[in-house]
């Protein structure tokens, strides 16, 4: 193996990206640690408000005031984004690093053609023939499975259905074969069948071309059918994370089995929906204890202090004071 694919894509160490508000500071991302290897998906998984979007607009470098990078690292093939200077960060955009976002009309122009702004997009970062262009967003088109590839390219965003108009969004985050790709919830609003069809396609680009790709969802269904490896967020901290199989098979946290535990397809016919008690904390005012604490069924003297990352399985991290498979060993023992 070499020594550029042995480095990750992306190592996120530590980050904190705060927001300062006339109410106080808030921290939407609180000491977040995360990594992701080449032709790997990571699925960032947390409710509204956990702070897996900010997370992924912090590794961009698109955070807005009152919003700030506060600390930690973000290194892209073992270079720090957040030391590096506007030029060089705008020349990864796009070209190396590349966004999906929920609504595809974030990326696409509604008064330009297809043709257009996909042609666009190549000759920003590609020396290349126009004609070479539009062949390249041709087949990128047919790549993302869009039948008539030709037509397609002729037409106007509001000419295409939802589902069209996201895989369009897709294949100009595929122009260039980026090393890392961050997908902020871009199939949340389709049809099940044609999310599907997409999460196929991509899954298998990224795998094809050797991209990175972190999925920010807060549908676990459909990270365990797509990603290999899973962190949960929850109120800016990641809480869990190792492999989906791992993760969802004997989950540690007791927020991400509240989160399995409520999912349909988990209980019996004609059972109530498992739901877990109370509502997240408000991230102005973060008690000096866990963030799950006022939830938590396990909750002890403990807990009134807050816990850091721990290994209780091997490759599966938790943030926990008491992870399931010290419960279950404890259970055990007695009997």
């Amino acid at each position: 193996m070499s020594a550029t694919h042995s480095v990750p894509t992306l190592e996120v160490r530590n980050l904190r990206t705060h927001f300062f508000t006339p109410e106080g500071v808030l921290p939407a991302v609180d000491d977040v640690s995360l990594s992701v290897g080449r032709g790997r998906i990571l699925g960032l998984v947390g409710e509204s408000g956990s702070g897996k979007s900010v997370t992924g607009f912090s590794i961009l470098g698109m955070v807005d005031a009152p919003g700030r990078i506060v600390g930690g690292e973000i290194l892209f093939q073992g270079r720090d984004l957040v030391r590096m200077d506007k030029t060089s960060l705008r020349e990864l955009q796009g070209n190396r690093i590349a966004m999906i976002f929920q609504d595809p009309m974030m990326t696409l122009n509604p008064v330009l053609k297809v043709e257009a702004q996909m042609v666009d997009a190549v000759l920003a970062h590609s020396k290349v023939s126009r004609q070479q262009a539009r062949e390249l967003a041709r087949d990128t088109l047919g790549m993302m499975g869009i039948a008539s590839p030709e037509e397609r390219l002729q037409a106007y965003p509001h000419q295409l259905s939802g589902g069209m108009r996201q895989r369009v969004a897709i294949a100009i985050a595929m122009l260039h074969k980026p090393d890392l790709i961050i997908a902020d919830e871009p199939t949340t609003a389709l049809d099940v069948t044609i999310q599907a069809q997409i999460l196929s396609e991509v899954q298998k680009l990224a795998r094809m071309n050797g991209t990175a790709l972190i999925w920010i969802t807060h549908d676990l269904s459909v990270v365990a059918g797509l990603a290999d490896d899973i962190a949960v967020m929850y109120s800016g901290r990641i809480v869990e994370q190792g492999a989906v199989a791992e993760v969802l098979d004997r989950p540690q946290h007791p927020y991400t089995q509240g989160l399995i535990g409520s999912l349909p397809g988990n209980n019996r016919r004609g059972q109530r929906l498992r739901q877990i008690p109370g509502l997240t904390p408000n991230l102005l005012h973060l008690p000096p204890t866990c963030a799950f604490a006022a939830r938590c069924e396990r909750v002890s003297e403990q807990c009134l202090t807050r816990p850091e990352i721990t290994e209780p399985l091997p490759g599966h991290f938790v943030r926990c004071f008491h992870p399931a498979s010290q419960i279950e060993t404890a259970e055990l023992q007695h009997g």
